[in-house]
């Protein structure tokens, strides 16, 4: 403290003297004011009007023009981001929605002064300039993206699936060309550059919203989802290499000329491929695994990334592509590309991209559309884009084999166009390919193609939904579980549960991890070696296991998600040895409190998640309040298999439970021994049991002693099988209730409110 009040009179002391010092030397140089002349001040002003003249000066600063357009641009876009993921849409669309808002077609309509003095014509090359920074930025994420193992595993279906949604909708573009060049393109540009680009804006696909409508639909492990993603990754390989020819085509004034920037294109990637991938593959191996990703190495692939693009650019194709083919040959090491991915793609797409989307929408003007005509124009190549892309790519699904369902959700996913396809736009509208009208028709054709992408992906799995009911049901179950070893029990339960049902069942193993801080360069490592145990239970009981694996702060959302979109027939969850004792809670009240979206992730907040496999009874009642599928509670306490099975029966809304009995539990050679919590039972409830099935099958039921003087409740090897109503009644004793073996906890399906309405 004494130290502190002494550097406290030190810097007092040394401002002072300092301060004196300065003001004593400008004292001095007044007399250098004559040599000056009267100046360029005005003496009539005032010192307020002279600040508001800077304050004005500054306002019509470029710097300044363009920190406020990053403002507005970056307000408007997370404000329809959120509108849009809140309809079921990718957040991605809204921020393409919100560009256009911010053009003439909204902002510029209703309010041309604001719109003007926001964005003045002078000061959309700095917005310009950035956006292209940006785009290049994404473009080598892209290019990170893409995994070639996947590309490897499903390559004959993918070529057939990719190239047959490029050639038809190419095809049928060139066609649709025809019918509108010498209308609305003729007095721009030739023919040729201008079919060609129709037919690629009706081949492209967008690859990252594709993947993200995959990743948020949970189909990312399954067949569909991978075919999709592989397809679509050799659709834009594909697609930006037919953009990289067409526009050196229309850059050039002569077909040989052509030819030349094309060899030099071929020199190129055949360079990157051949030359600078191994190089960097070795470099990347040095790196790959390191405490941290060192900032020189860092430095080196940035200037890898701008080499390449600058290299494009000057050839006579797009910086876009080269900032493609750098992504797609850095190393493949899935850790070290995770790793790159983190450090440009929240740059790239928070900051820089919606800069890209506001100078689109700024020269984007629905009200160009203002004919009969145009309008028709814009159906037809709405028409054609669907027919094309989706009928192609729908058809050559169910050509190499995939079921109809299969291949209708392919040619949807394949369907999308969205970002990708405003960066083609842009570079045609930037090359004098396109006009300002063909621009927003086929803008317009990329907005609804993505936009129907979810509610089709949504129409088809109800529609077979409703034709698998019209077959004949086939039962779902979902092990949900945090813990690897805990997926090889729950699996374990259910067989031991459903027996032959199970053979016949879907069965989903969801791996959740909790929190989102999982370190990259290890999670694909961890995603595997957390389905082993399961993996190797599912092979000894000649099942097939989806697995899913899912990182998430909002786990119990997440669960119940899953169970209802699954439409989830029984739900396996795992629970901690000291599940009921100390953590009461009425039953219901948690989860009733749980009405929409927002309530869930309050009321998660103010109470600590726990992995499956120590869920506490709030969370489990939170999620049975809002499935409406049979939930099975597996509590172990030290369990290593089930020799002794105990039935434990309080009233008649127990007597579900004999359902089970007739599965595995009845197949093999095992004994159900039926106990009662009371010595003295219900009277009919005891005669229904000792007449239905103690007396049909002695060999397999037996009235045992009751709960409190059972000797088997002390076994490890025993099972208690009761249901939650009964459980939560025994709870109550917490000492009995920590005497018991392990549990398996049982509750009915019911039928639940959507309470999320």
């Amino acid at each position: 403290m004494k130290r502190n009040r002494t550097n406290y009179w030190i810097y007092l002391g040394m401002i002072t003297v300092f301060g004196v010092l300065i003001y004593l030397a400008l004292c001095s140089g007044e007399r250098f004011d004559h040599q000056t002349g009267n100046g360029t001040m005005n003496p009539n002003i005032g010192a307020f009007e002279l600040f508001a003249n800077i304050v004005a000066d500054n306002m019509t600063n470029s710097l300044t023009i363009l920190l406020l357009q990053i403002i507005v641009i970056l307000l408007t876009v997370r404000l329809f981001s959120f509108l849009f993921k809140y309809l079921g849409q990718p957040g991605v669309m809204g921020e393409i929605v919100a560009g256009i808002v911010l053009g003439p077609s909204l902002l510029g309509y209703f309010f041309p002064e604001f719109s003007a003095n926001l964005f003045p014509a002078e000061s959309l090359d700095n917005l310009n300039l950035l956006s292209q920074i940006g785009l290049i930025l994404f473009m080598f994420v892209i290019g990170l993206e893409l995994d070639f193992s996947v590309l490897k595993n499903k390559l004959n279906e993918t070529l057939v699936i990719s190239h047959a949604g490029i050639v038809v909708p190419f095809f049928l573009g060139v066609v649709a060309a025809i019918w509108v060049y010498e209308d609305y393109a003729s007095g721009q540009t030739e023919f040729l550059p201008f079919a060609l680009f129709i037919g690629i804006c009706m081949s492209i696909t967008a690859f990252p919203v594709l993947a993200r409508i995959v990743q948020e639909r949970n189909m990312t492990k399954t067949s569909v989802g991978m075919l999709s993603i592989a397809s679509a990754a050799n659709d834009d390989v594909t697609a930006w290499c037919l953009l990289a020819i067409v526009i050196a085509l229309a850059k050039a004034e002569s077909f040989i000329s052509a030819l030349y920037t094309i060899g030099l294109t071929l020199v190129y990637i055949t360079f990157m491929f051949l030359v600078m991938r191994p190089f960097l593959r070795k470099i990347g191996e040095t790196y790959a695994y390191s405490e941290v990703i060192n900032k020189a190495f860092v430095g080196f692939i940035f200037i890898i990334l701008v080499l390449s693009s600058v290299t494009t650019e000057i050839i006579g194709i797009h910086a876009l592509f080269g900032a493609f083919i750098a992504g797609v040959v850095m190393p493949t090491n899935i850790g070290f590309r995770k790793v790159m991915m983190e450090k440009v793609e929240d740059i790239a797409l928070v900051f820089f991209l919606p800069l890209f989307f506001a100078f689109s929408g700024l020269h984007t003007e629905i009200g160009l559309i203002n004919t009969p005509e145009l309008w028709y124009v814009c159906g037809l190549f709405i028409v054609v884009a669907i027919a094309g892309k989706f009928g192609g790519c729908t058809l050559a699904a169910r050509a190499v084999g995939e079921s109809w369902k299969d291949s209708l959700i392919v040619g949807t996913l394949m369907n999308t166009r969205g970002l990708m396809q405003l960066v083609a736009l842009n570079i045609g509208f930037e090359m004098g390919i396109l006009t300002s009208e063909m621009f927003v028709v086929l803008l317009l054709m990329s907005l609804l193609t993505t936009f129907m992408a979810t509610p089709m992906l949504s129409l088809v799995e109800r529609v077979f939904a409703k034709k698998k009911e019209s077959r004949g049901h086939r039962e779902k179950v979902l092990l949900s579980f945090g813990r690897p070893e805990t997926g090889r029990t729950l699996l374990n339960i259910a067989d031991l549960m459903l027996g032959h049902r199970l053979q016949s069942s879907e069965i989903i193993g969801n791996h959740f991890t909790l929190g989102t801080d999982l370190n990259p360069a290890k999670a694909d490592e961890y995603e595997q070696e957390s389905f082993i145990p399961l993996r190797e239970e599912a092979q000894q009981l000649q099942l097939q296991v989806q697995e899913r694996y899912q990182v998430t702060d909002h786990l119990i959302p997440e669960m119940v998600k899953i169970a209802r979109k699954e439409n989830v027939d029984y739900l396996f969850l795992g629970a901690g040895q000291q599940f009921m004792m100390g953590n009461d809670v009425p039953a219901g009240t948690f989860g009733k409190k749980f009405t929409t979206v927002s309530r869930w992730l309050k009321q998660l907040k103010n109470h600590p998640l726990h992995l499956p496999g120590t869920l506490l009874r709030q969370k489990l009642e939170s999620i049975m309040e809002h499935v409406d599928c049979s939930v099975g509670i597996f509590v172990n306490r030290g369990f290593t298999h089930a020799s002794y099975i105990l039935l434990l029966v309080d009233n008649e809304a127990d007597l579900f439970l004999f359902t089970y009995a007739q599965t595995r539990l009845g197949e093999e050679s095992m004994t159900i021994r039926i106990c009662f919590i009371n010595e003295h039972p219900n009277e009919s409830v005891l005669t229904r049991i000792t007449k239905d099935f103690v007396q049909r099958d002695p060999a397999k039921f037996i009235l045992d002693e009751p709960l409190a003087t059972n000797p088997l409740v002390g076994e490890k090897e025993s099972l208690l099988v009761l249901s939650y109503a009964t459980c939560q009644k025994l709870s109550k004793d917490q000492n009995t209730f920590a005497k018991l073996p392990s549990l398996l906890i049982i509750r009915p399906q019911i039928n639940v409110e959507n309470t999320n309405n």
